[in-house]
């Protein structure tokens, strides 16, 4: 491995830590739920509100976060996003009541959105085409990685809470278990805002700004002299041959000539919530408790999803740019509906009483069809969704374009958090997973007939050939 893609790697790895906040601190509420809502007397609508608030807020962020970018920066947005992961934790672990907790949720929420949509941004911009995949990659291999270290956090600190250590007890990890949750992730939001000061600010945001000196260094430092003039020449004849048309809005992004990259867009953003991801991710242990397996089991249980959820988005990193984007949406497509299916029949065929209690189920079939869900997630839907986000649109409105459809792809996140309790008691776990593999059908058809190739290209080559054919 050469200087400048140890280099890239490392700028990479610190950026994509926003993720890892993002990861945690969305995941973390899984462990959460189980205690808030004895303890504030909530509803199966004030749970799922507990839960999609941040989501709500993260939704508001994306809208902003990309002009925003566009305006200052890559990097200060980043930093903010820091700041706000870390003010976000304090206040939820203090919270005295609903309402103040909601709120503080809701901070942090500003935090995953500006994170979620700037840091693959950055990565894309800086990374050398061949290995774009990857560097992209990164940002989701640090959400599974929170994910599932919001997880092991919450079933440590459930099971430290019941021990008898000295240390524990005085620390209160039992009586304030939620609260030691919620406030562990200060400690990574201060290692990130303090870390971002020691990368760059992204080089084609550079260019766009005629600081191309500057740009053409990191540039060096990340492909090497020769390439990094030609990689630079190419994000100004890009953006020369933009000069004429007015700035960037969102309004270009409805034109005839984007029709192609905004339905795919559109359709990957939808597709990759209302398949039923954040409904695992952030209510495993109630997924798990369904089935009847105890509370410490379904905490284990959770420890599991996360670590499946790694290791399949490690596999993707490896092959993302070897066997392409498509394959892997396909194949990770075809385990998500075959999981969902699973889950459908394994919650449908057990048995309860007249008052509605379980009195058997398989709670192993379940635990496969959670598992294969979060793999065939983790090899497909998560990592390859951002990965085309940062390549399908034209570098002028990139920023605009990316907000978009995360806004698309976070209200709909927010829609399944908040209703999935709901669903959970009205339709019954079977045909909630029924409806989710359903929905993975029909993306795996638009996938096959629609998506095209998109590795192996630079930015400036893909925007020529996917507009232009649009």
């Amino acid at each position: 491995m050469n200087a400048s893609t140890r280099y890239t790697i490392r700028v990479a790895l610190i950026v994509a830590l926003g993720g890892f906040l993002m990861g945690f601190d969305a995941s973390v509420i899984s462990g959460v739920v189980s205690f808030i809502g004895p303890e504030f007397g909530l509803s199966n609508i004030e749970v799922g509100w507990a839960v999609a608030s941040l989501t709500l807020t993260s939704t508001l962020a994306m809208m902003m976060a990309g002009p925003v970018s566009d305006r200052f920066g890559r990097r200060p947005v980043l930093k903010m996003a820091a700041v706000l992961f870390t003010l976000s934790a304090i206040a939820s672990a203090f919270a005295p009541d609903y309402v103040t907790l909601v709120s503080a949720r809701m901070l942090g929420g500003f935090g995953v959105g500006a994170a979620l949509i700037i840091a693959p941004m950055y990565i894309a911009e800086i990374a050398p085409a061949d290995i774009r995949g990857r560097m992209v990659s990164f940002n989701q291999l640090n959400i599974v990685i929170g994910i599932s270290a919001a997880y092991f956090s919450n079933y440590l600190i459930l099971n430290l809470g019941q021990s008898d250590l000295s240390w524990a007890q005085t620390l209160q990890l039992d009586a304030w278990a939620w609260r030691w949750m919620l406030g562990v992730e200060a400690l990574p939001a201060i290692v990130y805002f303090i870390a971002l000061f020691t990368v760059p600010e992204s080089p084609r945001w550079l260019v766009m700004h005629d600081k191309g000196e500057q740009a053409l260094g990191i540039l060096e430092r990340v492909s090497g002299a020769e390439q990094a003039n030609l990689d630079l020449q190419a994000v100004q004849a890009s953006l020369d041959d933009e000069a004429e048309l007015e700035k960037g809005s969102l309004r270009e992004l409805f034109l005839p000539a984007m029709r192609l990259v905004l339905t795919i867009g559109i359709v990957i953003a939808i597709l990759q919530q209302i398949t039923g991801i954040n409904s695992v991710f952030f209510y495993a242990p109630m997924i798990f408790e369904q089935s009847g397996i105890g509370t410490d089991a379904a905490f284990m249980q959770a420890v599991l999803v996360g670590i499946i959820n790694l290791v399949f988005t490690v596999v993707a990193i490896l092959l993302i740019d070897k066997l392409g984007r498509r394959p892997l949406l396909i194949f990770g497509l075809v385990v998500i509906a075959g999981s969902m299916l699973l889950l459908a029949y394994g919650f449908g065929s057990a048995s309860y009483s007249a008052a509605g209690e379980l009195v058997d189920m398989n709670p192993t079939l379940i635990l496969i069809g959670i598992l294969g869900f979060v793999a065939g997630f983790a090899i497909s839907l998560g990592p390859v969704m951002w990965v085309l986000f940062s390549e399908l649109f034209p570098n002028r409105i990139r920023g605009i374009a990316i907000s978009f459809v995360g806004l698309i792809n976070s209200s709909v996140s927010f829609i399944v958090q908040l209703v999935f309790p709901w669903e959970l008691e009205n339709f019954g776990p079977s045909v909630t997973f029924l409806i989710y593999g359903s929905f993975a059908i029909i993306g795996l058809i638009f996938v096959m007939r629609v998506l095209p190739e998109t590795k192996g290209r630079s930015l400036e080559q893909l925007e020529s050939e996917l507009v232009t054919r649009a």
